[in-house]
């Protein structure tokens, strides 16, 4: 990759309906509450607050879509076709999921794009599909948005990687914070393995 910016176009979406809520979401407030719950497609706000911290995949699919010019469906709405597809296993209140074998195999399918399960993703990898015009979600731990606190976990959130530079790559954040950490958040690359666990999915463009 050379040193000049890659920067994508890719329109935002967070995980909650309101994202201009989502630090009274992340500190413990009922999202329940959130006013535009139902453009999410949920049948109830209860719905919708179940799934609403679990869609961080989610939101990555609804910017990747966004950003081809496809149809993007209510986040909800996708929850259940992904469930379908088995990348969500509910079971009562737990949820086993995003899966991503399963995931990509939904989006190729589904979508027509050229979506790869990496379980190994190194930073190479990630800079040479984003300077190839692809896009990447991340495994990262949610205290990226901060880049603090310090943590010995990895994983369990995901981010889309929209571009970079030699120094930075930049995402999209679906529970980032108004303030700066929701749209083109630069994560220094000497930062990011604090939070990043190594893995994730690559989303190119449409595939054949």
């Amino acid at each position: 990759m050379t040193t000049s910016m890659i920067k994508h176009v890719v329109p935002y979406y967070s995980q909650w309906e309101s994202a201009a809520l989502v630090p009274e979401f992340v500190a413990g407030a009922d999202a329940a509450r959130d006013p535009l719950w139902a453009g999410s497609g949920a049948e109830s706000p209860e719905e919708y607050a179940f799934w609403a911290p679990r869609m961080c995949g989610v939101a990555c699919l609804r910017m990747a879509l966004g950003r081809l010019g496809l149809p993007v469906p209510p986040s909800v709405e996708l929850v259940k076709e992904l469930s379908g597809a088995g990348a969500y296993v509910r079971d009562g209140d737990a949820v086993k999921g995003l899966i991503y074998q399963p995931f990509a195999e939904y989006v190729s399918a589904r979508w027509g794009l050229d979506a790869r399960s990496a379980p190994v993703l190194d930073h190479r990898t990630v800079r040479d599909t984003l300077a190839g015009g692809g896009l990447v979600m991340l495994s990262v731990h949610w205290a990226i948005r901060t880049l603090t606190p310090v943590t010995e976990a990895r994983g369990g959130h995901l981010v889309l990687a929209v571009g970079a530079t030699e120094d930075a790559v930049f995402v999209h954040n679906p529970s980032g914070f108004p303030d700066g950490s929701q749209q083109y958040a630069p994560v220094p690359w000497a930062d990011l393995d604090r939070f990043y666990a190594g893995r994730g999915i690559l989303l190119g463009g449409r595939a054949g």
